[in-house]
């Protein structure tokens, strides 16, 4: 047995073991085929694609194959808010000036986060005009968001607050999940959202000082953004809920933790009183991340079970009912 036959066989155990014996050696054997000669290692996207499959079929023979089209949805909802923020914030470090407080800046621009946004447009061009490269787009735009803390540090220079960086990377790591070949309209839509936030921006933020821009990044603009996914991904569960379609509720589950990470700066402004600290310090921001990412990932792993038991009990036969023998009576 070839080394990189029996690696991909050791991938299969993503899959239920009924489904493994079922279809195994013909996964195997497709993604053999398709490797090149001198190929030892499965690619990336082979493990992706083996893993997410095995997700798929476990949550299939466990009743709940309606998350994963809600993921979807999320994944849908994630980059449009994701866009939209790049093009509000793209427009804010153009149209922004330093004032006579001598704010830092990054050449013409406000910050370094000209380059992450720009990273975040790109995707959503990409998105239109190579869907099939959506997801690699998506995935340099995500590392460009993180690289962009200790590039800033490194060479002294200003950068976005955490308070946005860390909800966008929240937003994209979602984003993943979206489907890249849909109709041209509809891939159109995040690069037509950034379009109108830029325009937003620009009436919202022209002439503003560099200092305002920057304290704008997570006073006033992201509980705003908060507020808007949360309402249209529960509107969106109500009027599929209607249908008798569950992809809505799955998508407002798996979108808790962005939208709490959005109103990151809010929340730890009122919970740093509450903790005896005197202002949002690390720790408490720190903590209040966690606590989101805890609370986001608990509703779900809870609605999960609850989904999964149920299916599981509507799936058992019921047990024969004993009818008494009329003459006798037992």
């Amino acid at each position: 047995m070839r080394d990189l036959e029996r690696r991909y066989q050791k991938l299969l155990w993503a899959y239920p073991a009924g489904y493994r014996q079922a279809r195994g050696a013909e996964i195997v054997c497709t993604y053999l085929d398709l490797a090149g000669p001198d190929r030892r290692w499965p690619s990336i996207l082979d493990v992706t694609d083996v893993l997410a499959g095995g997700v798929r079929e476990r949550l299939r023979a466990a009743g709940a194959a309606d998350l994963l089209p809600g993921v979807r949805l999320a994944a849908v909802l994630s980059f449009l808010t994701a866009t939209a923020l790049a093009g509000f914030w793209a427009a804010a470090e153009v149209v922004t000036t330093s004032d006579t407080w001598g704010a830092p800046s990054f050449g013409p621009f406000a910050t370094t986060g000209i380059v992450v946004w720009a990273c975040w447009l790109l995707a959503a061009v990409v998105h239109v005009v190579a869907p099939a490269r959506v997801h690699v787009a998506i995935g340099l735009a995500l590392s460009i968001t993180a690289a962009v803390v200790s590039v800033a540090a490194l060479f002294d220079l200003p950068r976005p607050y955490l308070f946005v960086l860390v909800p966008q990377a929240s937003l994209g790591i979602l984003a993943l999940a979206i489907r890249p070949y849909t109709a041209r309209r509809h891939r159109l839509m995040p690069l037509a959202t950034a379009s109108a936030a830029a325009l937003i921006a620009v009436g919202v933020l022209s002439g503003r000082s560099t200092w305002f821009y920057r304290f704008s990044y997570g006073a006033a603009f992201l509980p705003e953004a908060s507020a808007a996914l949360l309402l249209t991904a529960m509107l969106t569960a109500a009027v599929l809920s209607l249908r008798g379609d569950a992809r809505g509720l799955w998508a407002l589950l798996v979108l808790f933790t962005p939208v709490g990470l959005l109103a990151l700066y809010p929340l730890t402004e009122n919970i740093a009183p509450a903790v005896g600290a005197g202002y949002a310090d690390f720790r408490v921001i720190t903590a209040t991340a966690a606590i989101i990412f805890l609370l986001g990932g608990t509703t779900l792993a809870v609605a999960l079970t609850i989904r999964v038991r149920s299916s599981a009990a509507a799936n058992t036969p019921a047990l024969p009912v004993h009818e008494p023998c009329p003459n006798c009576g037992k």
